[in-house]
């Protein structure tokens, strides 16, 4: 198969989806391979890194979709990548499209076939979205503390705290892969952390992750309480393919103390708190009822090595098996199978849209 690796066009995004080993894996198994040119160049790997290992250079974005059968990029398309996109396509990235209904419609009017990693399930997991939910729930409590310095809008509070100060209190939302990862960073701060969930098998997780994490199940008046003595609130609510569930209203955010930070991971499926809108790097934050928003949509972009290195782990072995002789029927692969042939055939991405 040809298997083309554009470079992402998404503002300051540096991750590439296929780092030169991983590429050089698929050549190993008979696979073309190309790549745009400098499409790995922010993750710190040169065009002779991949040509070195058999890999094709494309000189630009039209000759890399024009050879390529299977695109294979991080984030959605881009209205400026529309015109390359051919109903023979088919497209393997990252796509919300529950968030989304334009791209949905275009990909639809394309007719080509729409993969979306953060819908393949295998054996009750989601592999393809787990290592960036890893690297987005530990950002967002990174980025949180900092959002906390004065000079950026926040209230002056360093999360840790030290002897003779109060603690910072994180409330996580959701237990899953964004929510743990979140409270494991937040507790090794030495945080007050507060997580919700509603696996209790999650929930015992998270509560063992440290003495200064409480575990509690999502319950609004819980919610209410604890979100108005936040100082962080971090939301890590997922439902696969489907718009996020909101759980924190307008009015609890305006209970919230001035100068408190809001990071929703969830906000590329919508968002699970209602004042939080999509946001670039290059503008992240905004401040609503003196709360500080801060919505980007590809959080992981920002640590493109580590981040590449996570998802070429992941992604090598779906990419073979789509690949391969059982393709779109391989189950895995057909569970994230979002658009084709102009329609949207999965259903919670089709109820999300309807």
């Amino acid at each position: 198969m040809r298997i083309g690796v554009p470079k992402e066009i998404k503002t300051l995004e540096g991750r590439v989806a296929l780092i030169p080993s991983a590429a050089g894996e698929l050549v190993r198994h008979g696979h073309e391979v190309y790549l745009e040119r400098g499409a790995g160049q922010a993750s710190g790997y040169a065009d002779e890194d991949y040509a070195s290992l058999g890999v094709h250079l494309a000189a630009d974005a039209s000759t890399l979709y024009g050879k390529a059968q299977l695109v294979v990029k991080v984030k959605e398309p881009l209205p400026p990548e529309y015109s390359y996109l051919r109903e023979d396509h088919v497209l393997f990235c990252y796509l919300h499209l529950a968030a989304l209904p334009d791209l949905a419609a275009e990909l639809c009017r394309i007719g080509l076939t729409a993969i979306a990693w953060e819908t393949v399930e295998d054996q009750g997991s989601l592999p393809l979205l787990q290592p960036m939910s890893e690297v987005a729930g530990k950002l967002a409590v990174q980025l949180a503390s900092n959002l906390l310095y004065r000079p950026n809008g926040g209230q002056g509070l360093m999360l840790g705290g030290m002897s003779t100060t109060e603690r910072g209190h994180v409330v996580v939302l959701g237990a899953g892969t964004v929510g743990t990862a979140a409270v494991s960073v937040a507790a090794a701060l030495g945080a007050q952390v507060t997580v919700f969930g509603v696996r209790r098998d999650r929930l015992d997780a998270a509560y063992r992750l440290g003495p200064n994490v409480t575990a509690l199940p999502s319950f609004t008046h819980l919610l209410e309480r604890h979100v108005a003595t936040a100082d962080v609130l971090v939301g890590g609510v997922l439902v696969p393919g489907g718009r996020t569930p909101v759980l924190v209203s307008e009015d609890m955010v305006r209970q919230m103390k001035p100068g408190s930070v809001i990071v929703d991971v969830a906000v590329d499926q919508g968002g699970c708190v209602e004042t939080i809108r999509p946001t670039l790097w290059d503008d992240p934050t905004y401040t609503l009822h003196d709360v500080v928003h801060f919505g980007v949509t590809n959080m992981p972009g920002a640590v493109p090595r580590t981040s590449a290195q996570a998802l070429s782990t992941s992604l090598v072995p779906y990419i073979l098996r789509l690949a391969g002789p059982a393709g779109m029927d391989d189950p895995a692969i057909r569970s994230g199978i979002n658009v084709r042939a102009g329609e949207i055939i999965h259903p919670a991405v089709r109820e999300a849209l309807s």
